[in-house]
């Protein structure tokens, strides 16, 4: 049941990884040059009060460097690309591997 969790939530990240990109491919296409939109402009486009609530948080609850190490770096990355690694690491996590022997015993 967790497994299909992750792999669900790793297909709701990919699904927004791709309509990020798609709109970073239109925007390049309509200024002729490449356009990688950061997760931060995306963000604060969709909703700024979260973002501000998000900033807030870290920065009180648990350390302004975080925010200004760690956090402020990813929020600086395309946006597509943070939602594809997370993705990946999201199925990664709910990932079932196939058990090896027996394929080569007889039957």
């Amino acid at each position: 049941m967790l497994r299909f969790l992750f792999r669900l939530a790793a297909m709701v990240a990919l699904s927004v990884a791709v309509i990020m990109a798609v709109l970073d491919a239109t925007r390049s296409v309509a200024a002729s040059a490449l356009v990688m939109t950061p997760l931060n402009s995306s963000w604060l486009a969709v909703s700024p009060d979260t973002r501000a609530a998000f900033e807030s948080f870290v920065r009180d609850k648990l350390s302004p460097m975080l925010w200004d190490g760690g956090i402020a770096w990813v929020l600086a990355q395309p946006g597509f690309a943070v939602f594809a690694v997370f993705a990946l690491l999201l199925y990664a996590i709910g990932y079932r591997r196939q058990r090896r022997g027996g394929e080569f015993a007889p039957d």
